[in-house]
Protein backbone atom coordinates (compact mmCIF):
# COMPACT_ATOMS: atom_id res chain seq x y z
CA UNK A 1 0.00 0.00 0.00
CA UNK A 2 1.33 3.42 -0.95
CA UNK A 3 0.68 6.24 1.53
CA UNK A 4 0.33 9.72 0.04
CA UNK A 5 -0.14 13.22 1.36
CA UNK A 6 -2.87 15.45 -0.05
CA UNK A 7 -0.27 17.35 -2.12
CA UNK A 8 1.25 14.16 -3.51
CA UNK A 9 -2.18 12.88 -4.48
CA UNK A 10 -3.06 16.12 -6.24
CA UNK A 11 0.23 16.18 -8.17
CA UNK A 12 -0.37 12.64 -9.43
CA UNK A 13 -4.17 12.82 -9.50
CA UNK A 14 -4.65 11.61 -13.09
CA UNK A 15 -2.65 8.47 -12.31
CA UNK A 16 -4.81 7.76 -9.28
CA UNK A 17 -8.03 8.58 -11.14
CA UNK A 18 -7.06 5.78 -13.55
CA UNK A 19 -6.39 3.43 -10.64
CA UNK A 20 -9.81 4.17 -9.12
CA UNK A 21 -11.79 3.61 -12.33
CA UNK A 22 -9.79 0.42 -12.90
CA UNK A 23 -10.80 -1.12 -9.60
CA UNK A 24 -8.42 0.18 -6.91
CA UNK A 25 -9.35 -0.16 -3.23
CA UNK A 26 -8.22 2.92 -1.30
CA UNK A 27 -8.46 4.78 2.00
CA UNK A 28 -9.30 8.47 1.99
CA UNK A 29 -10.08 11.30 4.44
CA UNK A 30 -13.47 12.99 4.77
CA UNK A 31 -14.95 15.72 6.96
CA UNK A 32 -15.63 13.13 9.68
CA UNK A 33 -13.36 10.04 9.66
CA UNK A 34 -11.34 7.98 7.17
CA UNK A 35 -13.25 5.91 4.65
CA UNK A 36 -12.38 2.88 2.58
CA UNK A 37 -13.81 2.84 -0.89
CA UNK A 38 -13.77 1.99 -4.56
CA UNK A 39 -15.71 2.79 -7.72
CA UNK A 40 -19.26 1.89 -6.63
CA UNK A 41 -20.10 0.66 -10.14
CA UNK A 42 -17.31 -1.96 -10.08
CA UNK A 43 -18.79 -5.23 -8.83
CA UNK A 44 -15.48 -6.99 -8.18
CA UNK A 45 -14.09 -4.08 -6.16
CA UNK A 46 -17.22 -3.80 -4.03
CA UNK A 47 -17.02 -7.54 -3.33
CA UNK A 48 -13.42 -7.07 -2.16
CA UNK A 49 -14.47 -4.38 0.33
CA UNK A 50 -17.19 -6.66 1.66
CA UNK A 51 -14.54 -9.31 2.32
CA UNK A 52 -12.17 -6.78 3.91
CA UNK A 53 -14.87 -5.60 6.30
CA UNK A 54 -16.42 -9.04 6.82
CA UNK A 55 -19.74 -7.45 5.99
CA UNK A 56 -21.61 -9.81 3.65
CA UNK A 57 -25.02 -8.17 3.36
CA UNK A 58 -25.54 -4.76 5.00
CA UNK A 59 -25.75 -2.02 2.36
CA UNK A 60 -22.92 0.42 1.75
CA UNK A 61 -23.34 4.15 1.29
CA UNK A 62 -21.70 6.13 -1.50
CA UNK A 63 -20.18 9.55 -1.91
CA UNK A 64 -22.12 11.07 -4.79
CA UNK A 65 -20.26 13.06 -7.45
CA UNK A 66 -22.93 15.80 -7.37
CA UNK A 67 -26.39 16.78 -6.18
CA UNK A 68 -27.50 16.31 -9.79
CA UNK A 69 -26.40 12.66 -9.62
CA UNK A 70 -28.54 12.20 -6.50
CA UNK A 71 -31.54 13.84 -8.15
CA UNK A 72 -31.16 11.73 -11.29
CA UNK A 73 -30.92 8.41 -9.45
CA UNK A 74 -32.97 8.82 -6.26
CA UNK A 75 -36.58 9.71 -5.47
CA UNK A 76 -36.58 13.26 -4.13
CA UNK A 77 -39.66 14.57 -2.31
CA UNK A 78 -40.02 17.97 -0.66
CA UNK A 79 -38.42 16.79 2.59
CA UNK A 80 -35.47 15.28 0.73
CA UNK A 81 -35.00 18.56 -1.16
CA UNK A 82 -34.59 20.37 2.17
CA UNK A 83 -31.89 17.93 3.23
CA UNK A 84 -30.12 18.13 -0.14
CA UNK A 85 -29.73 21.86 0.50
CA UNK A 86 -27.65 20.99 3.58
CA UNK A 87 -25.05 19.25 1.42
CA UNK A 88 -22.11 19.14 1.50
CA UNK A 89 -22.03 18.26 5.18
CA UNK A 90 -21.67 15.47 7.79
CA UNK A 91 -24.82 13.62 6.74
CA UNK A 92 -25.67 10.34 5.05
CA UNK A 93 -29.09 10.67 3.38
CA UNK A 94 -30.91 7.37 2.86
CA UNK A 95 -33.17 7.70 -0.19
CA UNK A 96 -35.29 5.38 -2.29
CA UNK A 97 -33.75 4.65 -5.66
CA UNK A 98 -35.39 5.24 -9.00
CA UNK A 99 -32.36 3.89 -10.89
CA UNK A 100 -30.99 0.83 -9.15
CA UNK A 101 -28.41 0.41 -11.93
CA UNK A 102 -26.52 3.54 -10.83
CA UNK A 103 -24.32 1.37 -8.57
CA UNK A 104 -23.23 -2.26 -8.55
CA UNK A 105 -25.87 -4.56 -7.01
CA UNK A 106 -23.34 -5.57 -4.34
CA UNK A 107 -23.50 -2.02 -2.90
CA UNK A 108 -27.15 -2.33 -1.88
CA UNK A 109 -28.18 -5.99 -1.64
CA UNK A 110 -31.78 -6.68 -0.58
CA UNK A 111 -32.83 -3.03 -0.50
CA UNK A 112 -34.38 -0.43 -2.79
CA UNK A 113 -32.68 2.47 -0.98
CA UNK A 114 -29.18 3.91 -0.86
CA UNK A 115 -27.23 6.11 1.54
CA UNK A 116 -25.58 9.09 -0.17
CA UNK A 117 -22.93 11.48 1.18
CA UNK A 118 -21.25 14.66 -0.01
CA UNK A 119 -18.59 15.53 2.59
CA UNK A 120 -17.59 19.12 3.31
CA UNK A 121 -14.05 18.22 2.30
CA UNK A 122 -11.62 18.68 -0.59
CA UNK A 123 -11.95 15.00 -1.53
CA UNK A 124 -15.53 15.64 -2.70
CA UNK A 125 -14.07 17.70 -5.55
CA UNK A 126 -11.96 14.68 -6.55
CA UNK A 127 -15.07 12.52 -6.81
CA UNK A 128 -16.80 15.23 -8.81
CA UNK A 129 -13.93 15.13 -11.32
CA UNK A 130 -13.99 11.34 -11.55
CA UNK A 131 -17.77 11.63 -12.01
CA UNK A 132 -18.65 8.28 -10.47
CA UNK A 133 -20.04 7.31 -7.05
CA UNK A 134 -17.51 5.98 -4.55
CA UNK A 135 -18.26 3.44 -1.82
CA UNK A 136 -17.89 5.07 1.59
CA UNK A 137 -17.62 2.98 4.73
CA UNK A 138 -15.46 3.17 7.83
CA UNK A 139 -12.02 1.55 7.77
CA UNK A 140 -12.56 -1.40 10.08
CA UNK A 141 -13.96 -4.88 10.20
CA UNK A 142 -17.63 -4.97 11.11
CA UNK A 143 -18.04 -4.47 14.85
CA UNK A 144 -14.57 -3.04 15.44
CA UNK A 145 -13.46 0.56 16.10
CA UNK A 146 -13.26 2.86 13.09
CA UNK A 147 -9.94 4.30 11.96
CA UNK A 148 -9.10 7.92 12.85
CA UNK A 149 -5.36 7.89 11.94
CA UNK A 150 -2.90 5.70 10.05
CA UNK A 151 -1.71 4.30 13.38
CA UNK A 152 -5.17 2.72 13.79
CA UNK A 153 -5.01 0.88 10.47
CA UNK A 154 -5.43 -2.86 10.91
CA UNK A 155 -2.45 -4.75 9.47
CA UNK A 156 -4.76 -7.19 7.69
CA UNK A 157 -6.63 -4.38 5.94
CA UNK A 158 -3.37 -2.67 5.01
CA UNK A 159 -2.29 -5.60 2.84
CA UNK A 160 -5.53 -5.43 0.83
CA UNK A 161 -5.54 -1.72 -0.03
CA UNK A 162 -3.85 -0.16 -3.08
CA UNK A 163 -3.22 3.31 -1.65
CA UNK A 164 -4.10 5.69 1.16
CA UNK A 165 -4.31 9.47 1.41
CA UNK A 166 -3.00 10.40 4.86
CA UNK A 167 -4.34 13.63 6.36
CA UNK A 168 -3.23 13.03 9.94
CA UNK A 169 -5.56 12.29 12.80
CA UNK A 170 -9.27 12.87 12.21
CA UNK A 171 -11.25 14.13 15.19
CA UNK A 172 -14.75 13.43 13.90
CA UNK A 173 -17.27 10.62 14.26
CA UNK A 174 -19.22 8.81 11.54
CA UNK A 175 -21.80 10.97 9.78
CA UNK A 176 -25.37 11.20 11.05
CA UNK A 177 -27.73 8.98 9.05
CA UNK A 178 -30.96 10.63 7.88
CA UNK A 179 -33.53 8.09 6.76
CA UNK A 180 -35.67 9.76 4.10
CA UNK A 181 -37.04 6.52 2.65
CA UNK A 182 -39.64 6.11 5.40
CA UNK A 183 -42.98 7.78 6.16
CA UNK A 184 -41.34 9.83 8.90
CA UNK A 185 -37.80 11.16 8.91
CA UNK A 186 -35.61 9.07 11.19
CA UNK A 187 -32.23 10.33 12.33
CA UNK A 188 -29.49 8.09 13.64
CA UNK A 189 -27.35 10.53 15.59
CA UNK A 190 -23.85 9.08 15.37
CA UNK A 191 -22.21 12.47 16.01
CA UNK A 192 -23.30 12.32 19.66
CA UNK A 193 -22.53 8.64 19.94
CA UNK A 194 -26.19 7.76 20.45
CA UNK A 195 -26.90 4.09 19.90
CA UNK A 196 -30.57 4.62 19.10
CA UNK A 197 -32.65 6.27 16.41
CA UNK A 198 -34.60 9.46 16.99
CA UNK A 199 -37.74 10.39 15.07
CA UNK A 200 -37.87 13.89 13.72
CA UNK A 201 -41.26 15.40 12.90
CA UNK A 202 -41.53 16.98 9.45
Amino acid sequence: MRVLTKDEFKIEKMRFFDKIVNGAIFIYPTDTIYGIGCDATNRDSVKKIRKIKNRPENPFSVIAPSVQWIEENCIINDTAKEWLEKLPGPYTLVLKLKNKNCVAPEVIPKTESIGVRMPQHWFSAVIRLIDTPIVTTSVNEAGKKFMSSIEDLDSEIKTKVDFMIDEGEKQGKPSNVIYLDKEEVMIRDRQSGAAYDQLQKV
